[in-house]
């Protein structure tokens, strides 16, 4: 039966499958080890497990934006309040080793000593909606980025008839409309030009198709952004995938900010000490997200 009156704090070391879980009462003292399922029935066991150990002030768990997203959402609509937690010290890894039990003990350790206060992101809104958004823009700017350089690079390497028609006098988006309209004989693929002309028209039609699927998704974001961030998108020079950048840096829930400083610290753009003797001096942090200080 829970003891009422007593106060704990818990820890998660989370995977994709398990989470390992731990929880220490106000004095430090180990109170209990045990692995919970990634679903929705575990996150229930879990949150009732902590419990029947005292009431939980709060719980300190790792990887909060990624294998934990989801137990950090069942906590928060739980009422318990929660705290990202970074890898431990190397020193604590040297002196207590390495286990998931081990790893799920500190982070509750850093969560009542108070080491770790950072409150996670938010997953539960519009922001984590551009998020996924951007995430699959990346990978299609990526993949035409890619798509474009093969074509290119085959070009170049291409039979000289085929080389010659492509190369001079014609922009790349011209060369990839040129290239769409290729057409391969596929019962001569053993001849380079015919081999040549099958590849470049394939390239041609993946970049086509990766422009479409960009210009969906850009308008969708823009329609999610403006909704999000009407004020930011309204300013001179933020775009779409600048604002968008911005919201996925600071998350739904912007006020665990406390300062300006705070959000510059998130973005890398923060100076922070490099002194030594007579020198004083300070430099950027190479922490933080770059993409967001170059959005800034």
């Amino acid at each position: 039966m829970a003891n009422q009156t007593a106060r704990v704090v818990g820890g998660v070391d989370a995977h994709t499958d398990e989470h390992h879980v731990a929880v220490v009462d106000l004095q430090g003292r180990l109170l209990g080890a045990t692995v919970f399922p990634t679903t929705a029935a575990g996150y229930a066991l879990l949150i009732s497990w902590l419990r029947s150990h005292g009431k939980v002030e709060r719980v300190g768990v790792e990887s909060t934006g990624a294998y934990a997203a989801g137990l950090v959402r069942a906590l928060r609509v739980d009422g318990i309040s929660v705290v990202e937690v970074n890898q431990p010290h190397r020193h604590a890894r040297q002196r207590l080793g390495k286990s998931d039990p081990i790893d799920a003990e500190l982070a509750g350790r850093a969560a009542l000593s108070q080491t770790a206060t950072a409150v996670p992101k938010q997953t539960s809104g519009i922001v984590e909606a551009i998020r996924q958004l951007q995430v699959v823009r990346s990978s299609a700017l990526k993949a035409r980025h890619a798509a474009l350089q093969q074509l290119n690079d085959l070009i170049v390497t291409a039979p000289e008839t085929l080389r010659s028609d492509l190369r001079h006098g014609r922009t790349m988006r011209a060369k990839v409309a040129r290239c769409r309209k290729l057409r391969a004989d596929t019962q001569r693929l053993h001849d380079p030009a015919q081999a040549a002309k099958l590849a470049l028209s394939s390239l041609a039609h993946r970049i086509r198709e990766l422009d479409r699927e960009l210009d969906d998704l850009d308008r969708q974001l823009e329609r999610l952004v403006r909704a999000a961030a009407p004020r930011t998108t309204q300013l001179f020079g933020v775009g779409t995938q600048g604002a968008s950048q911005l919201l996925i840096a600071a998350g739904q829930n912007i006020d665990r900010f406390r300062s300006e400083a705070a959000f510059a610290k998130i973005c890398g753009a923060a100076p922070i000490q490099a002194s030594s003797g007579p020198t004083n001096r300070h430099r950027l942090d190479p922490g933080g997200d770059r993409q967001t200080e170059h959005s800034t």
